[in-house]
Parts: structure tokens; C-alpha cells; sequence
């Protein structure tokens, strides 16, 4: 059922458990997958989405719930979010997986696959997330197959309570370590998965083939964990299969990527990845990793670090995920102040790669919502921002920004003494029945600057630029000279262009 999707897509995400409280409304009842309006998925399909996330199907457990009921510094994170929480909204991390079969909330597997066949209908694929570092305390293997897991010591529990836990196995207690990562404590409600055991790899081979029957791509949750190198940074001889099974010091991921690839070709995989190992990541066969280090650059305000971003290989920026938010980020609306957050959107959502919309983003929510609570504060609907993002999601889904050729524009003095320009950051989007010129002045203070389009292959002596932002602008300038010295432009603060760049 996997959809062909264009040389840059766009992927939409959405907090699974807020989507269907809000939806349970009418109803009367709790909604499942099956219950999702068809004027919901109308509208993904029509902004220009080709894969949906609905963050969190899958089935969790009563030992998540009840640590995030009693986690004290998660109740005060559900009291800034959703001050009138009660213990009936708290759900658990969807990150604490118990198993990999949708959520009995949801509607179990005929709703999921209910939903996946209307979403095909409209062209949309669909996107599940893949946990591969832990999984919740009460997953079946922990009393089966205590040997997947890191183990510790009674030692290792009195020392480091927190990153330990004494679980029952069929071998009696245990001690087994959270899931963490090399720089923070373990999270509570999870269990680490041991990769250097050879049978925990085949079963989780065979977890990802059981999801890839269900969707058409996975988000794998902090990809860069199990990588071999990270997995003896964390855990060092903590790794060392406790059975006495011989270790496995190879990658994960290119032999399960293959594998699945091989029973479902198309299927795409995204990683969530940070510690600039996103291009390994990528040679080791995901098709698009998180662009965190732009999002930071982005929020950091800084056009020349931005600007040396974009100078990347051609190759990763094709398989880099933009954002402006995600569940993990505080939302776009709260970080970006007014002007920054349009001038962000146009250069982090225009670019080559896959582009994540968050649900909410268009609308202009301001908080988060916790992954831990199945329902989010309720907030208006910011009208300029909402007409905002509908003129950039029509940018988007213009054929030159999804099919066409993208460069990075070198951006010249407008005279001598005046440095501004290198506050312009401008890109060219090739077409093959038109093109797409991105002009953003990234800075606090007016700019002024030449951008050459080079060779750009437009036929005809004038050129008639039209911009999609600010419809009511429209420029006719000689080709020779757009070609050449380039277009001149005088920009406010933090103003984002986008023109289409046609004969006149």
C-alpha cells in the first residue's frame, strides 16, 4: 500500500490520544481510529501531506500509567500544560511500548487498518512509530526473555536507583537498567534492550516486519542509541549478554532495514537522530533524518550559521526532516516571536528534504501537550498566523518545491560599507514549467543585497516575479539582469519572499 511520493514530500504529525479525545466529543464516547472525520483526512490530503504520524498507537501498559501517575517531576510538567488535570487524563508514554499492536483504545488492528486504506484513498501514506532502545516494563519478554534486556548488579540498583530496577523473570528477580541515553538518567517506565544479543536483534527484525505489514513507514525513536559505538559509550560491559551467548558488535540497521525492504519495498524509514550523526544514519539506509541542527540555528537567530548549513551536501539536505516544532520541541508559536516565526517557517519548510508539519503548528497553539496525558489544554485559533501557514502550505505544494531542483543563492552588497546582504538568505527552486525564488532577510535589521540567479533556464526578456506571500506584490525586471547582477532587494526585519519567477 505504499504511495509513490515526490522527490521532496511533506509528512504531518499528530498526538494520536488529543486527536481522538477531541474527536470522542461527538460521539459521545471514547473515538477510535475507525471515528476520525473524513473532513479530517480530506484536509491533510488537501494541505499537500503525503504521509500522516498519529504519534502513539501502539499498545502500552498498566507499569507506564502507574509511573506516570506518581513521577513527580512529570506532575509538575501536567500541571503547566493542563492545569485542571485529573488522574483519569494521565495515559503513559506512548514511548513505553508493551506491544506492537494498536492501542485497544484505538479500535485495535481494524481500526489502524481502516484508517490506513481511507488515508490511501487520498493519496496519503501512513507512518507508525518504532521504538528500538527500550520497551515498557511489563513487555512480555521481561518475564520470557530477560536475556534481551541489560542486566545489573544489586550493587548497580543500591548506586544508581535511578537508571535500575529489580523486575520479576522466569528465573526469579532481577535486576535490569531503564532505557537512557550516555547523558541523562534512565527513564522509569522503560526497560533497555540489549543489542549486543544476538536473539533480542532477530526479535526485534521481526517487531519491525510485524509494523511494516501495518504502515507504509516507521519514525524510529532515537535511532542513534543502538548503534554499536553508543551502545559501549552507555553501557560499556553492561552489554555483554548475560546468557553467555557470543556478543554482536555490528550494526543494527542496515540488516533490518534490508530485511524488511526486502518483503516491502518503498517502505520508508525516518531516525530520529541528533550528535551529528545524521549522516551515518543515512548510510546506514534510512531515507530522512531529523535537521535538528538547523532547527537550533533557526531558533538561535543566526543567518550566517543558517547560511552555512545550507551548504551542505546536496545528498544529506535531500534526506534531512525540517522542523519548526515536534512533540519533543516547545511549539514554534511560543519559541519564534511574531515576525522570526514566518521568516523560520518559509527557510526551514522550503528546503529539499521531508518537512514536518506539527498538528497545531498552522493554528498557532502555544503549549505542548504531554505525551502523558490524553488530552491538551484547549486554546484559540491565531487567525493571522492560520492565514500565514495556508500561503506557505500552498508554496509547498507547488511542483517546483516538490519535484524541482533547489540551490543555495549567494547574495551580493548592494553597495560598498554595507554589510546587510549577509543577512539574506536566498535559494532557487527549478521547475520544469516554472521557478520558485525563497528571499528571506534573516535578521533584526533591514537588508539590502543583489541576488544573481546565474543560469536559471527561463526564456524571455522580462521576467514577471509574483510574490506568493504578499500577493498583492508584483515586479517585472530584465532577464539579463536578474541573470547577472541579480535582483535587488531592500527588506525589513525578519521578512520571508517567495516569487514565482515567470515570463512576462
Amino acid at each position: 500500500m505504499a504511495q509513490t511520493r515526490p522527490q521532496h514530500p511533506a509528512l504531518y504529525q499528530i498526538n494520536t490520544r488529543a486527536w481522538l479525545y477531541e474527536n470522542g466529543k461527538e460521539p459521545g464516547r471514547p473515538a477510535t481510529l475507525g471515528d476520525v472525520p473524513d473532513a479530517d483526512l480530506d484536509r491533510i490530503a488537501a494541505d499537500g501531506f503525503d504521509w500522516m504520524w498519529p504519534l502513539g498507537v501502539w499498545q502500552t501498559g498498566e507499569a507506564g500509567r502507574d509511573v506516570s501517575l506518581h513521577e513527580t517531576s512529570w506532575q509538575h510538567e501536567y500541571q503547566e500544560l493542563l492545569p485542571d488535570y485529573a488522574n483519569a487524563d494521565v495515559c503513559g508514554s506512548p514511548f513505553a511500548v508493551r506491544q506492537y499492536t494498536v492501542n485497544r483504545d484505538f479500535g485495535g488492528p481494524r481500526a489502524l487498518s481502516s484508517l490506513r486504506e481511507r488515508l490511501a484513498t487520498r493519496g496519503v501514506g501512513l507512518v507508525l512509530d518504532f521504538v528500538p532502545n527500550h520497551t515498557a516494563l511489563d513487555h512480555p519478554w521481561v518475564r520470557a526473555h530477560p536475556e534481551y534486556y541489560v542486566q545489573g548488579t544489586e550493587e548497580d540498583l543500591a548506586r544508581e536507583p535511578a537508571n535500575y530496577i529489580r523486575a520479576e523473570t522466569r528465573h526469579g528477580p532481577q535486576v535490569l537498567a531503564h532505557g537512557r541515553d550516555p547523558y541523562f538518567p534512565g527513564w522509569p517506565d522503560t526497560l533497555q534492550l540489549n543489542y549486543r544479543h544476538a536473539g533480542l536483534r532477530a526479535a526485534m527484525c521481526e517487531t519491525l516486519q510485524s509494523i511494516a505489514s501495518q504502515c507504509d513507514g516507521v519514525r524510529c525513536d532515537m535511532a542513534m542509541l543502538v548503534l554499536p559505538d553508543i551502545v559501549q559509550r552507555t553501557w560499556g560491559e553492561r552489554a555483554r549478554p548475560a546468557d553467555g551467548t557470543a556478543p554482536v558488535d555490528t550494526s543494527f540497521w542496515p540488516e533490518a532495514i534490508a530485511a524488511v525492504r526486502a518483503r516491502h519495498p518503498g517502505f520508508v524509514f525516518v531516525a530520529e537522530a541528533y550528535w551529528d550523526l545524521e549522516w551515518r544514519l543515512q548510510q546506514e539506509g534510512f531515507d530522512y533524518t531529523y535537521d535538528k541542527r538547523l532547527y537550533d540555528r533557526l531558533r538561535d537567530q543566526d543567518a550566517s550559521s543558517v547560511r552555512g548549513h545550507l551548504n551542505a551536501d546536496p545528498e544529506y539536505q535531500r534526506r534531512s526532516m525540517r522542523f519548526l516544532e515536534n512533540h519533543d520541541e516547545p511549539r514554534a508559536a511560543s519559541t519564534f516571536p511574531n515576525g522570526v516565526h514566518d521568516a523560520a517557517a518559509v527557510l526551514g519548510l522550503l528546503l529539499p528534504g521531508l518537512r514536518l508539519v506539527h498538528d497545531g503548528q498552522v493554528t498557532g497553539r502555544r503549549l505542548r501537550a504531554s505525551n502523558h496525558l490524553r488530552r491538551r489544554a484547549p486554546e484559540p485559533v491565531d487567525r493571522e498566523r492560520e492565514s500565514f501557514y495556508r500561503r506557505l502550505l500552498a508554496c509547498m505544494r507547488r511542483p517546483e518545491v516538490r519535484e524541482g531542483r533547489w540551490r543555495l543563492l549567494p547574495s551580493q552588497p548592494a553597495w560598498d560599507g554595507n554589510p546587510t546582504n549577509q543577512q539574506i538568505i536566498a535559494s532557487l527552486w527549478e521547475g520544469t514549467e516554472g521557478h520558485l525564488l525563497v528571499a528571506v532577510n534573516y535578521g533584526s535589521h533591514p537588508a539590502q543585497g543583489y541576488v544573481p540567479l546565474g543560469n536559471a533556464s527561463i526564456s524571455g526578456s522580462t521576467m514577471r516575479l509574483h510574490d506568493l506571500l504578499h500577493p498583492r506584490l508584483t515586479y517585472d525586471r530584465p532577464a539579463a539582469e536578474l541573470a547577472e547582477r541579480g535582483l535587488y532587494l531592500d527588506v525589513p526585519p525578519w521578512r520571508p519572499h517567495v516569487f514565482e519567477v515567470r515570463a512576462a
